[in-house]
């Protein structure tokens, strides 16, 4: 039976309905500090800690809950002869329920300008000890620790006089993961200027579960890094079209990551986590039909990313198309309209504008371990590239730069053919170079492009100068590759015999 609880928050959502809910399950309400306040102007009977533990709050509140008759209480397992004695011999009346939430460390250190000695004084110590401990003792006590269970407590208070073991056991998880993040969480902030800790201990939260992975056998769901500022679905909202698949997230993160390279209007249609089509133009009805037509068949069924919001007319001809995901920054309500008419896309709107977490860290699972690495924010601006040959006019490097950004979000080995800032041919994850040129080449011809006056981008170096001689035997004139092959002059050599240019970035983007 539930006869005395322990309140204890920072967050007082709810607080109101469960203080009444007790109150009427005529539950004994102990509470500290601002909780003891809030119930009290409510009228709900407490009895302030203070009470319990005869010792008034100190050092400015940052000492209330932590002493014996407060743990005592928490701890006691009712089924132990010589746990009751030791409660009675010092007059503790046990708790059988705790409520408690703690200070909002992540909340206030992701804010900007905050101090350090801010920071420190959000580290809740009394919180996460009494949560621990209800938790320990879940077999006699119920720790809750979020807002959101409040409902669900009181219903089964109302219906059975008690929490059954099952529910105290999946409470205490609860309250086991949400202290083990918020040490995380402050175990992060205080290495976050070491790039590499000796422990990295990343924590995610829940936010979707997807109806199935990969594959329809495996299960799935999507997770947000707990510190993170912004995530996959940070400030999206789903219009329309059915639940998001785990193909589907992989697929909008790949193509998020790209779009974000570009500030004119421009259209990224990613399909199998890979651009198949990319442009930029002077309006985002032109990106889009000119990076759907650099490869209309691999962008059936892809996921599209717009910078710009979908116009009545843009919304016409997406709806022409088979689309997984579409999302963009806003929608004419008659574009949407029209959308909506396609039960199976999931239309997605961007309240944010731009996904960027500089400094963030890019993990990867492997057998037994992880590998953890800077995330590559590069932009790939032109300094401190070098032209090794040739003499590159603005159009050029127009478009060996568009190629160069675009060829960082294609798996490696990656090449980029890319012609009026669009894409018109992608190799991507070949194990051999020259096989991802046969490939673009082969993409290119295949859709109709001219490969006349092309730009090829190649996230690494040649190792040899069979893969720019296909190219610029195919019309390409000007390349751009990070160079650095034992057979670089070889590689230049067969350039400048073919009258065209070539810039070294001296940086390799590689994607596996």
């Amino acid at each position: 039976m539930i006869k005395r609880a322990l309140i204890s928050v920072y967050d007082k959502s709810g607080l109101e309905e469960l203080g009444r809910g007790l109150e009427k399950l005529e539950v004994e309400i102990v509470a500290s500090g601002g909780t003891a306040t809030f119930l009290q102007k409510l009228g709900i009977a407490v009895t302030p800690v203070e009470d319990v533990t005869e010792v008034p709050e100190m050092l400015g509140g940052r000492v209330k809950t932590l002493h014996p008759r407060i743990h005592a209480a928490i701890l006691a397992r009712r089924d132990r002869p010589d746990d009751q004695a030791s409660l009675d011999e010092h007059e503790i009346e046990p708790f059988d329920l705790v409520c408690v939430n703690l200070y909002p460390f992540q909340g206030v250190v992701s804010r900007r300008g905050v101090s350090e000695s801010e920071a420190v004084e959000m580290i809740d110590i009394g919180g996460p000890a009494m949560l621990r401990a209800a938790a320990k003792n879940f077999a006699h006590v119920a720790p809750v620790c979020r807002p959101e269970r409040y409902p669900e407590v009181l219903a089964e208070l109302r219906a059975k006089g008690e929490l059954s073991l099952d529910s105290r056991r999946r409470l205490a998880a609860e309250a086991f993961g949400v202290t083990a993040a918020y040490e995380a969480a402050i175990s992060g902030w205080f290495t976050e200027a070491e790039s590499f800790p000796d422990s990295v201990q990343p924590v995610f939260s829940k936010e979707i579960e997807l109806a199935y992975g990969e594959n329809p056998h495996q299960r799935a769901a999507y997770y947000s890094e707990i510190g993170a500022r912004r995530h996959l679905l940070s400030r999206v909202e789903k219009l329309h079209g059915r639940d998001l698949s785990f193909n589907n997230l992989n697929d909008l993160s790949a193509a998020r990551m790209l779009a974000r390279e570009f500030e004119l209007p421009a259209c990224v249609i990613v399909k199998h986590a890979n651009p198949c089509g990319v442009a930029v133009a002077g309006s985002i009805e032109q990106a889009y039909e000119r990076a759907l037509g650099a490869d209309p068949i691999s962008a059936y069924g892809g996921v599209v990313v717009l910078n710009r919001p979908v116009s009545e007319a843009l919304g016409e001809r997406l709806a022409e198309q088979f689309v997984e995901v579409l999302f963009a920054p806003g929608y004419d309500d008659s574009a949407l309209k029209l959308l909506r008419e396609k039960p199976a896309t999931r239309i997605l709107e961007d309240r944010e504008r731009r996904l960027s977490n500089p400094g963030e860290r890019d993990y990867r699972r492997v057998l037994g371990g992880l590998l953890v690495q800077e995330r590559d924010w590069d932009v790939g601006d032109r300094e401190g590239m070098e032209v090794v040959c040739g003499s590159p006019d603005e159009v050029t490097w127009g478009d060996l730069l568009f190629a160069w950004r675009v060829c960082k979000h294609v798996t490696s080995n990656a090449i980029v053919l890319a012609h009026d800032l669009r894409t018109i041919g992608i190799g991507a994850g070949q194990m051999s170079r020259v096989d991802s040129v046969r490939i673009a080449l082969e993409k290119a011809r295949e859709h109709g492009h001219s490969t006349a006056g092309a730009a090829l981008a190649s996230d690494a170096f040649f190792p040899f100068a069979d893969g720019p001689q296909l190219a610029l035997g195919a019309g390409a004139t000007a390349i751009i590759q990070p160079g650095g092959s034992k057979r670089d002059d070889e590689v230049i050599e067969a350039v400048e015999r073919a009258g065209a240019t070539m810039v070294f970035t001296h940086r390799r983007h590689f994607r596996h």
